[in-house]
């Protein structure tokens, strides 16, 4: 199907040898794509800028996706419908898997058992543990991974963190991301349940998941809108945005986590909200925040900007042109000096001083091309990635257990190192969930 479906898809120095094995002749990459509708097209055109990266075999289930990918391929890949297929192929030394997010695990772990490299799309995982899977499993075979935030690889937000970074915006206490869209009021419709197009391609594509009549909202894009196969706008976009501030805030994982919302407006058949805040607790202190808004008409902030990091000294706009800084007016007096009424306000006033400089930088956060291309490089040198799977494990588990917090009304304490919640037990479960057979991670 697309970005989505299948079972049927379902360190160091290198030796000149494996150098060799790594990237075949003339210093190539020969890629494998496992999905290839909506954004695995993306990630492969994002790969195609560069020479030295071949296409050598592509998997999807619909033949569709598959000539629209051999055609921008620069040869003839080999054509699968089935992923296992493709990692058996010993011409492919890397492969990118752009499945829905409940095949992301599996896929990868097949993939460094058979000793690919892998670059997979956000989120990550759909649960906790497979995260940690896939983190182990990469760790044991020793691949090179990048996950798809591809943020981490645009040179705008590398300045940002910079920034950020420097102390120049002095203590941040509170930053947001925000996720706005007008889906008001027919959402993505609710439509019947109905016969599938093919009773094999509806098993392929579930997989793991549970088995559900079909519906056409639980395929290609909506799928997104079920937490069967998805965090929905959680893991889709907050975790592009969270990704970005903890970077910004050299932060790991937070230590508390609540969140409210749910389908306050649209009346369709999808699973998560239309309308949704999380907010999460970090050593600092410092609280993150991500908001879910049904609307087009008016931004999230004064600044219309995506995330917002306020400091003491200052506040940080990030957008997906750029970044502002706009300074604080500190106040050099504390409240009730000599206060006489308006005589300790006036002082007060007076008293106001910027200590930074307001300052605007230009720049794209889209970046699948560079994101590709510094994948492509750690591929040849062994190096760690930009963002790989560690870094999108822990990014992607906390707007995991964002939604587990939405979906239990709770404020839930988290043990990183555990991973597990301490004060609410059967948030616990929410953690994982039992794959359908014959599927085992």
């Amino acid at each position: 199907m697309s970005n989505l479906t299948r079972r049927t898809f379902a360190g160091a120095g290198v030796t000149a040898l494996s150098y060799s094995r790594i990237l075949g002749a003339a210093d190539r990459v020969r890629m494998g794509y496992i999905g290839l509708g909506n954004r695995g097209d993306q990630v492969h055109s994002g790969f195609l800028e560069w020479s030295d990266s071949q296409t050598v075999a592509i998997c999807d289930l619909r033949d569709d996706y598959l000539d629209l990918a051999a055609r921008k391929s620069r040869g003839t890949p080999a054509r699968y419908k089935d992923y296992r297929a493709l990692l058996d192929n010993k011409e492919v030394d890397a492969v990118v898997i752009a499945t829905p997010d409940h095949w992301h695990a599996l896929m990868f772990v097949d993939a460094c058992n058979a000793g690919k490299d892998v670059y997979v799309e956000k989120p990550l995982s759909l649960t906790v543990v497979e995260g940690r899977k896939m983190v182990e499993t990469a760790e044991r075979t020793k691949r090179v991974t990048q996950v798809g935030t591809q943020r981490r690889s645009a040179k705008i937000i590398q300045e940002a963190v910079d920034y950020v970074r420097s102390g120049e915006l002095g203590q941040v206490t509170v930053a947001r991301g925000y996720e706005i869209s007008s889906e008001w009021p027919a959402g993505i419709g609710d439509p019947p349940n109905q016969a599938p197009p093919s009773e094999e391609e509806w098993d392929r594509w579930l997989g793991p998941a549970p088995k559900v009549p079909y519906n056409p909202n639980r395929a290609y894009y909506l799928f997104r809108y079920f937490y069967n196969y998805s965090g929905g706008q959680m893991t889709n976009i907050g975790v592009h945005l969270l990704d970005t501030m903890r970077w910004c805030l050299n932060l790991e994982s937070p230590r508390k986590v609540t969140a409210m919302g749910g389908r306050y407006v649209i009346k369709d058949n999808r699973e998560i909200p239309d309308t949704m805040e999380a907010l999460w607790e970090y050593d600092g202190p410092t609280m993150i925040g991500f908001m879910q808004l049904n609307g087009n008409g008016s931004p999230g902030n004064l600044r219309g900007s995506e995330m917002e990091l306020r400091g003491t000294r200052g506040t940080m706009f990030i957008s997906p042109g750029g970044w502002e800084v706009v300074p604080e007016q500190i106040n050099e007096l504390p409240r009730g000096v000599n206060n006489p009424i308006d005589r300790g306000v006036q002082r007060r006033r007076s008293a106001r001083k910027t200590v930074i400089e307001p300052r605007v930088a230009k720049g794209s956060v889209w970046a699948d091309a560079p994101h590709a291309r510094n994948f492509l490089d750690c591929v040849k040198s062994r190096a760690k990635c930009n963002a790989d799977v560690l870094t999108g494990h822990i990014s992607t588990s906390a707007t995991l257990i964002g939604n587990i917090a939405l979906r239990t009304e709770s404020l839930l304490k988290w043990d990183a190192r555990a991973e597990r919640f301490t004060n609410h037990p059967e948030a616990n479960r929410y953690l994982h969930y039992e794959y359908r057979a014959p599927y085992k991670l």
